[in-house]
């Protein structure tokens, strides 16, 4: 038995202090957080919506998929400190291009502040404003498409997200929802919660198009119990 392989069943609260546990071993092991992301992450604080912000290693992971799938131009919904934004902007490089959908100036802000102690200002546009309408405005003025998108908004409105994302990416990019399992409740199709019935009107959607092939993965860690879907259009 290794040292992080548990000896026996533990309850709910054991768990999640094991689960961030594993995050801290991983992340201390695999992930490369310098300074500028430990400001960035510890800035949440200033925003809208504390501690929302990815994980170390949910950092890494999408920082990953983006290069994976060769991404040059990634769009973001929901911007917050710009945690995930970095990650996003050391994805596609130097000649790279970032652009990222914010709700509140006071968030972008924080946000710009960061990217510029980053170092990645230069690859990141900021725009504010609901993100339905600032993706409608990219839409109409031809945007160049998207290779990446990552979808961490409000919830509710993830089919449209995921709509205008259809309009802005072409053949073989890679689209990924945030907070999809919400403890669990993502399963309970009576739930009265907006943002559960919003994650699964956006799977029931990227289930029907044609386009478009689609898996969900649960994690756990020191976000607690929760998940990601990950869509590529054909």
């Amino acid at each position: 038995m290794n040292e992080f392989e548990p000896s026996a069943p533990v309850n709910c609260y054991e768990a999640s202090d094991a689960w961030r546990t594993v995050d801290r071993y991983f992340t201390s092991t695999l992930v490369g957080e310098d300074s500028a992301l430990v400001v960035a992450r510890d800035s949440g604080d200033k925003t809208t919506m504390p501690n929302a912000e990815v994980a170390a290693n949910q950092g890494a992971f999408l920082e990953l998929l983006a290069q994976i799938a060769g991404a040059r131009r990634v769009l973001e919904f929901g911007t917050l400190a710009g945690y995930s934004t970095i990650w996003l902007a050391r994805a596609v490089g130097e000649q790279g291009h970032v652009i990222t959908l914010e709700l509140e100036p006071q968030n972008a802000a924080v946000a710009e502040a960061n990217f510029h102690v980053a170092g990645v200002s230069h690859r990141i546009e900021t725009i504010v404003g609901p993100a339905t309408e600032s993706a409608e405005r990219l839409i109409h003025d031809g945007a160049e498409p998207f290779d990446f998108v990552f979808i961490d908004a409000d919830k509710p409105n993830n089919p449209a997200y995921l709509a205008a994302a259809l309009k802005l990416t072409r053949s073989g990019a890679v689209i990924v929802i945030d907070n999809v399992v919400r403890n669990g409740a993502v399963a309970d199709a009576a739930s009265a919660d907006p943002r559960v019935q919003g994650v699964r009107a956006v799977a029931k959607d990227i289930a029907a198009h044609p386009d478009l092939d689609g898996t969900a993965i649960q994690t756990v860690g020191e976000k607690g119990w929760d998940g990601l879907i990950i869509a590529r259009r054909r």
